[in-house]
């Protein structure tokens, strides 16, 4: 069929809507009509060149919810007329990782930046001419219509907004696992967040699910410091000395017990100054994305080793889709999770490279497509 959706050409490159031709789905996938997708700053990082992906055109997106148009008898039991929210991580449910409760590094997403089908390498999309199209993450959240595999989808319940369902796909399932699962913020402590955007302000409501008592939130923008604190956030900050400093105060000296790097793009001398604002034992997680090209990060070891601080990597939160989807919307349901407030502007898909220059300029916690 014929749909449209915005691509990036080359690297670097801006996005450009424009018409595609989209392949029907086989026996183990679907085909979606959008909803509603949010604008995630890792999209940006393609468009900038940071991080380079395999195949030129190449659709952008990867959060995003949407209704089932077309679909086969499946294991999942998903039917046309579904909701459903995708996954920015596919899981297979089979291999190692998946089979070990950690869906968020099954093998399948080695292969989510190349473009084409992870089963053969054909591809779902192609140019009006027919040249191939690469899907980002396999999904492609950034078109009207999208084919994509079963593994990048959860069924979920009708009575959630797409709009507001859509973010569960990638910033809140991140920001909201940094916090809750990978920093394993305990009821009492002291926790600070570095970035608040989408996936910053998950985290900040990550650790008030969390129980902590201090949620110190970080972000050079006081316009970001003045929204954190409709997520949780008890105290704001405009760099991490500053909410070191706070920590301490709070703390009688120790310092803070965890903290989630969760800015735009990383600067690896903030992960070396969260290191720094946290205590003995203490947690950084870094669910922020660098430049490929940017291999190196000005750690102190000695601090790390004797100390026996943790620093860890954070891939979608360390959530898995098929089991915390579901329960990240019911805590929105139940008035848990804020994902109202998140959403700070929406815009049309022709006006997606205005939404990407708005949260460039800060203005926008998180924005989002939504579709006609």
């Amino acid at each position: 069929m014929r749909t449209r959706g915005a691509v990036i050409r080359q690297n670097p490159g801006e996005l450009e809507v424009v018409e595609l031709e989209l392949d029907d789905p086989r026996q183990d996938e679907i085909q979606v009509k959008l909803v509603a997708s949010g604008l995630c700053h890792s999209d940006s990082h393609h468009m900038t060149g940071d991080v380079p992906v395999g195949t030129y055109p190449f659709a952008l997106g990867h959060e995003g919810a949407g209704i089932v148009t077309k679909a086969f008898p499946n294991s999942k039991g998903i039917e046309v007329g579904d909701h459903v929210v995708f996954t920015a991580i596919p899981s297979c449910g089979h291999c190692r990782w998946c089979a070990s409760g950690m869906e968020n590094l099954c093998d399948l997403k080695d292969g989510i930046l190349r473009g084409p089908r992870w089963t053969d390498g054909s591809y779902r999309l192609h140019t009006p001419e027919g040249a191939p199209v690469g899907q980002m993450c396999g999904i492609s959240t950034f078109v009207e219509h999208t084919t994509v595999s079963l593994n990048s989808v959860v069924k979920i319940d009708k009575d959630i907004p797409l709009d507001k369902a859509c973010l569960v796909g990638c910033a809140v399932s991140t920001g909201w696992g940094s916090a809750v699962n990978l920093a394993a913020i305990q009821p009492g402590g002291t926790a600070i967040v570095i970035g608040v955007g989408g996936i910053g302000a998950a985290a900040l409501q990550g650790a008030v699910n969390a129980g902590a008592a201090n949620i110190i939130a970080v972000d050079p923008l006081p316009f970001k410091q003045e929204n954190a604190k409709l997520f949780g956030a008890t105290h704001a900050a405009g760099s991490v000395g500053e909410a070191a400093e706070l920590a301490s105060g709070l703390t009688s000296g120790y310092g803070a017990d965890a903290a989630v790097v969760a800015v735009g793009v990383r600067d690896s001398s903030i992960v070396a100054q969260a290191l720094r604002a946290v205590r003995k034992a203490g947690t950084v997680v870094v669910a922020s994305v660098a430049p490929h090209a940017a291999d190196e990060a000005p750690i102190p070891l000695s601090d790390l080793t004797l100390n026996q601080k943790h620093l860890v990597g954070s891939l979608f939160g360390g959530t898995n889709g098929n089991r915390d989807v579901n329960r990240l919307l019911d805590l929105y349901r139940a008035g848990k999770l804020n994902l109202d407030d998140m959403i700070t502007r929406t815009y049309s898909l022709d006006e997606i490279q205005q939404g990407y220059h708005d949260l460039h300029a800060g203005k926008n916690l998180r924005g989002i497509v939504v579709f006609d």
